[in-house]
């Protein structure tokens, strides 16, 4: 309930490089789990694309799970792991919003794993599912402004188990655009690297409700 009062009190990509392409597949330190709040990228660039997802109320929905070093990420890595199918990146519409996403992060990042495409995509579904989404943001019924702060708070009240360096909360065009939460190959929330940890600093973030 404090937290409840705290947001209507409130009412009102990364800079770092990537590495070279090419990278041999598994060799990295940790993931990254960046969990979108689907209203803001819809209302950013959902609604231009006339996004199917942007028609749901999907809420957190899982961007991707990204292999990391602890300084700059691989992308694109060499693998001789069969692409995923197309059943199986739709499989992902319920968390991802789109198979298409799906398909794009095995391509960019999921290959960078060492998994297979279904060991991969069933590990980021653990993933989402290991992190407790708060309730409380589903229950705002009109836009808001607030620290952004205050949406990193609300994420380890209700994962006593993340530490603040283990998380960072993103902002793009002047809305909260993702929490990213640094886990282990095993799912173990771990630090982040200073690369990842740059926490958004506004204190008047939108916040748009679900749909």
């Amino acid at each position: 309930m404090r937290l409840i009062f705290a947001l209507l009190v409130w009412a009102g990509m990364w800079g770092t490089p990537t590495l070279a392409d090419g990278e041999p597949a598994g060799e990295f330190d940790y993931y990254v789990m960046a969990l979108s709040w689907s209203p803001n990228w819809c209302a950013i660039e959902g609604d231009a694309r006339d996004a199917p997802q942007c028609d749901t109320d999907l809420g957190w929905s899982l961007h991707g799970l990204w292999p990391q070093f602890h300084r700059g990420w691989p992308s694109y890595c060499r693998t001789t792991a069969r692409p995923p199918s197309r059943a199986m990146t739709a499989s992902m519409a319920d968390i991802m919003g789109d198979g298409g996403l799906a398909w794009y992060q095995w391509k960019k990042h999921g290959v960078c794993s060492g998994l297979e495409a279904d060991a991969y995509f069933d590990l980021a579904r653990r993933a989402y599912n290991s992190v407790t989404r708060p309730a409380v943001f589903r229950k705002l019924d009109k836009s808001v402004k607030l620290p952004a702060k205050l949406v990193e708070e609300a994420f380890i009240k209700v994962n006593p188990t993340i530490d603040p360096d283990e998380l960072t909360v993103t902002c793009m065009d002047g809305r909260i655009q993702e929490v990213r939460i640094c886990l282990s190959k095993d799912l173990t929330p771990v630090p982040c690297g200073a690369d990842v940890i740059k926490d958004c600093t506004m204190k008047d973030a939108l916040f748009d409700p679900i749909r």
